[in-house]
């Protein structure tokens, strides 16, 4: 069985499209009929548990010896078929071989993809354990890294603060440094930074790189594909769309580049993580979450695309408003970090597409701005949306603003939050489905009032 999955992957599905890929994922025909009754959609497993034939097939499958799924908390059929199609959607393109584990949020794959890196080499109590980390990360990745991993248990992150400056990624990395992580595009300021120069110089010092590529998804970009060893998503963000549920993911590449002496984290990094600490954290998704995501997804190529059309009309709005200082999106040509993103955020298979027939450059939902009025300015605006939602959310169907210093990085504190270049004032919002016209239109009567 496993030959043949193994085969049907290879052979078959890594030759599909994109888009194809996210329809179907691993789940095939043969599998359908075989042992699903020849269900088209991927079945729900809503059980807790696995039984096995006799005594035999239980001892040898809770080693781990042949497929199984046991107990939901550590695997379940609904939650493998997420799985494949993730670790197939991020290396596509590549010759890389990689893997996921889903989790409940983005949180915890986010503790799950770093907390494995952060023990300890040697008996030596004196040993300070570190990560590098750019410092313009969403507020609750600060919080994790800020508070919970340094401040509660002594693992020192050293903030990056320009992360296109090559110099200060390497002044931070010494022998007790474990990875290095950086997010791009960051929410809410959208900075950006040369993957592949990072990555690089991660390498040279024989760590991994992880990459958060929430906002992006692999419609954009693929930071496999530029060398990185991991990639976190928070499914329940752009990747659903829905607003139905949360879910997180870790995807790794095979072989990984770390001085943990652990042969199985190296080997296959989320067959480990799915078998040993996240069965034993409890950090699960639920079957039926597994499969609403599965079916968002098949649609992400098209929507990230729509949705970026969008949010790229509503930004020339913006710009030219006279109540509007300044507009953050990585698409437009006099952000500082246009060229860096141009490079690096491309529609994936825009190329085979009968409407464009060549490469084209999206720039994702996201974007920020700050008005001429500041905080009461902004707040005001806020108040005065009509159709768009005032919310925390992040890369729904349906749009939403906020304003990141009252809400999703409010718990960082302004010191913080300056680090980060968060100001007071700055408004975000996230560009859903509906017409860019009629957000247009609700923006322009809530500035009117501001």
């Amino acid at each position: 069985m496993l030959a043949e999955r193994e085969r049907y992957i290879k052979e078959e599905v890594k030759k599909w499209r994109f888009d194809t890929i996210a329809v179907h994922g691993a789940y095939s025909v043969r599998e359908a009929i075989e042992n699903n009754q020849g269900a088209i959609i991927e079945p729900i497993f809503m059980s807790s548990a696995q039984a096995y034939r006799d005594s035999d097939e239980m001892e040898v499958a809770q080693n781990y010896q042949i497929p199984n799924w046991a107990y939901t908390r550590i695997h379940n059929p609904s939650i493998g078929y997420l799985e494949d199609t993730l670790a197939l959607l991020e290396a596509y393109g590549t010759d890389a071989e990689t893997g996921c584990a889903v989790t409940s949020s983005g949180m915890a794959a986010i503790a799950s993809a770093t907390d494995q890196f952060l023990v300890k080499l040697t008996k030596d109590p004196a040993e300070a354990i570190n990560f590098v980390a750019a410092c313009q990360v969403y507020g609750g990745t600060f919080q994790q890294f800020n508070v919970r991993k340094m401040q509660e248990r002594g693992i020192e992150v050293r903030w990056v603060k320009d992360s296109n400056n090559l110099d200060e990624w390497h002044s931070k990395i010494d022998k007790n440094t474990r990875f290095l992580y950086g997010e791009l595009p960051t929410n809410p300021g959208l900075s950006f930074f040369d993957l592949k120069k990072v990555v690089d110089l991660t390498h040279e010092h024989g760590l991994p790189f992880i990459a958060d590529s929430t906002v992006a998804t692999p419609a954009l970009l693929r930071p496999i594909q530029h060398g990185a060893d991991i990639v976190v998503q928070s499914v329940t963000k752009t990747m659903t769309a829905s607003g139905l549920g949360i879910a997180g993911a870790v995807i790794a590449r095979k072989n990984l580049m770390t001085n943990i002496p652990n042969d199985q984290l190296k080997t296959d990094f989320t067959t480990y993580l799915i078998q040993y600490p996240n069965r034993d954290m409890g950090w699960c998704v639920s079957p039926l979450q597994a499969i609403l995501s599965l079916n968002d997804i098949r649609t992400l190529r098209s929507r990230v695309d729509s949705l970026s059309q969008s949010a790229m009309k509503i930004a020339h709005y913006l710009e030219q408003h006279p109540k509007i200082a300044k507009v953050y999106y990585l698409g437009l040509e006099n952000n500082p970090l246009h060229e860096v993103a141009r490079k690096y955020l491309r529609l994936v298979d825009s190329e085979y597409d009968e409407q464009y027939k060549k490469p084209v450059n999206r720039y994702g939902h996201l974007m920020s701005f700050r008005m001429k009025g500041g905080v009461p300015a902004a707040r005001v605006l806020l108040d005065g949306l009509k159709r768009i939602w005032r919310a925390t959310d992040l890369g729904r169907i349906k749009s939403i603003m906020t304003i990141p210093a009252i809400s999703t990085h409010q718990q960082m504190g302004e010191g913080s939050r300056s680090l980060a270049a968060i100001p007071p004032d700055l408004v975000r919002l996230c560009v859903g489905g509906e017409h860019p016209d009629d957000l247009i239109a609700d923006i322009d009567q809530a500035l009117a009032k501001a």
